[in-house]
């Protein structure tokens, strides 16, 4: 198997999605309040994953100004949540580089009374994985 289909498989097991079910109808894009920003939409995210142009996507600013808002996973009429997508490749991206990973030692010193815990879990489920 090659890296492609590795990192194919790696997305959808990180998200649960099926990344065939898409129509490419384009709803998630068009409701995407990132859309002018963006180099690639949504709709081009599942179906660049899907044929195994995740380095392109990764290398793309696109996976930085998805707003993680999950409007596209409220208007997909097949249930293909593309925010997971993009969110998944954002993660490999950031573990490939390997300087983004929290270690618990780090935590008490970035702790104050202004931060809420579900940011605290939150960073560890996203970098310690």
């Amino acid at each position: 198997m090659n890296t492609k289909n590795n990192v194919v498989k790696e997305v959808e097991r990180m998200t649960g999605v099926n990344l065939r079910k898409c129509m490419k109808c384009g709803k998630c894009s068009a409701t995407c309040p990132a859309y002018d920003e963006m180099e690639y939409h949504p709709h081009q995210f599942v179906y660049m994953v899907e044929k195994g142009d995740v380095e392109k996507l990764a290398n793309s600013s696109s996976v930085y100004k998805c707003l993680s808002c999950m409007a596209c996973i409220e208007r997909c009429p097949r249930g293909v949540e593309p925010a997971k997508v993009v969110e998944a490749v954002r993660l490999l991206q950031i573990r490939k580089q390997g300087m983004n990973h929290l270690t618990p030692d780090a935590v008490p010193a970035m702790l104050n009374d202004e931060l809420p815990q579900q940011a605290i879990v939150s960073a560890f489920r996203k970098y310690s994985k």
